[in-house]
């Protein structure tokens, strides 16, 4: 028998993609495309790296699915106290849920305001204000809970790293990825917690 240290190397590949590719679509979205009126030319062009962006990320999200659920993964981490726990055990999942949203309600909003035919075939022209199409008010909403997400997701990591120091954040690098029970149950106690985070 072993024990899992780390993720497939695979699901950290996606997992560290998919952190550059939100964090830069949130910018994308809230920084340079909000501000900017739809009658400005560089819209269209911002909206093709957003719509791309975001295909992109649903595609990875769902490889990320079917790799987590199909690989063998490190236990659950432990924060030393039970409502921390839980906090990440949820937060993990809203995250899922919160990504696949965004890209849903990003579809639908696509859809309604006709935009792969304005955006990508350049048929016709921006709509005033895309605030008319209900699904933006949810693609609006569930970014900005994704970004109170990342950040909470950011604080957890600093926790492990600053507070509990268990180099948690190993399990999301290359390396070794098991040990064996008799590896770690013939060290003295107190390298097997130093061994179970490499």
């Amino acid at each position: 028998m072993s024990n899992v240290l780390r993720y497939h190397p695979a699901l950290v590949v996606v997992h560290w993609l998919l952190a550059f590719l939100i964090v830069a679509a949130l910018a994308l979205g809230a920084l340079v495309m909000a501000p900017m009126p739809n009658g400005d030319p560089m819209k269209i062009e911002a909206l093709r790296s957003h719509m791309l962006g975001g295909g992109l990320i649903l595609v990875l999200m769902l490889v990320r699915l079917l790799l987590r659920a199909r690989t063998a993964h490190p236990a659950p981490a432990r924060a030393g106290h039970p409502l921390l726990d839980w906090l990440a055990w949820g937060s993990h999942r809203l995250f899922y849920l919160l990504v696949l949203g965004m890209a849903g309600s990003g579809i639908a909003t696509a859809i309604e305001a006709d935009l792969p035919d304005i955006v990508f075939a350049g048929h016709g022209t921006l709509p005033p204000d895309l605030w008319i199409f209900t699904p933006r008010a949810f693609h609006y909403a569930f970014s900005r809970t994704l970004m109170l997400l990342i950040a909470l997701h950011v604080a957890g990591a600093l926790y492990h790293t600053v507070i509990l120091r268990d180099r948690l954040l190993r399990r999301m690098r290359f390396g070794r990825r098991a040990v064996a029970d008799t590896d770690v149950s013939a060290a003295p106690l107190g390298s097997r917690h130093a061994e179970a985070h490499r």
